[in-house]
C-alpha cells in the first residue's frame, strides 16, 4: 500500500475531499478540528517530514495548507484547511507534534491574524513590536 492509500485508508472519516495534483503531489482538505489528529498521523505513523506550512486569504476565509514531504519518492502531500471566520480566525497549533512549525505559524498568525491556539510563543517574529494588531499584511479580503 502506498502513502496515498495509506492516508485515504486511515483518516477516510477526516477527508473532506482529495485529489492528485500530479504524478508526486496529493491535496487533501480536513476540518480545522482534525488537523492536529491528521498531522500526528502523517508525522508520527507515516514517517512525512513536515516541510512547511502556507497560507492564502480567500473570498471564503483563510486557507492553510501543510506541506508532508515523503522524501523516499519527492511526494508531497499537502493537507488543506479552510478558516471560515476571517473576525476571529483561530487553529489549533501543531508544536505538540512537531516544534519546527513555531515559527511558520508565528508568521502567519502575523500576516494573516490567525490565532494558533496553544502555541507557546506568539509573538512578533517579522514585523515590529508596534505594528497596528489589526493589520495584516498579506490579507486581502477584508469582509
Amino acid at each position: 500500500m502506498n502513502i496515498e492509500e495509506k492516508i485515504r485508508e486511515n483518516l477516510k472519516e477526516k477527508i473532506i475531499d482529495g485529489y492528485r495534483y500530479s504524478q508526486r503531489r496529493y491535496y487533501f482538505s480536513v476540518k480545522s478540528s482534525d488537523i492536529v489528529e491528521v498531522a500526528r498521523f502523517l508525522f508520527n505513523e507515516l514517517n512525512l517530514r513536515f516541510s512547511t506550512a502556507t497560507a492564502v486569504d480567500t473570498p471564503k476565509g483563510i486557507e492553510i495548507l501543510y506541506h508532508f514531504s515523503f522524501d523516499k519518492t519527492g511526494e508531497i502531500f499537502s493537507i488543506k484547511v479552510l478558516i471560515e471566520d476571517k473576525k476571529n480566525p483561530q487553529i489549533d497549533s501543531l508544536t505538540s507534534v512537531f516544534p519546527a512549525v513555531e515559527w511558520i505559524e508565528r508568521e502567519i498568525w502575523e500576516l494573516f491574524g490567525v490565532s494558533f491556539l496553544g502555541h507557546p510563543n506568539l509573538k512578533h517574529l517579522l514585523l515590529h513590536e508596534d505594528w497596528p494588531k489589526d493589520k495584516h499584511p498579506l490579507r486581502k479580503h477584508n469582509d
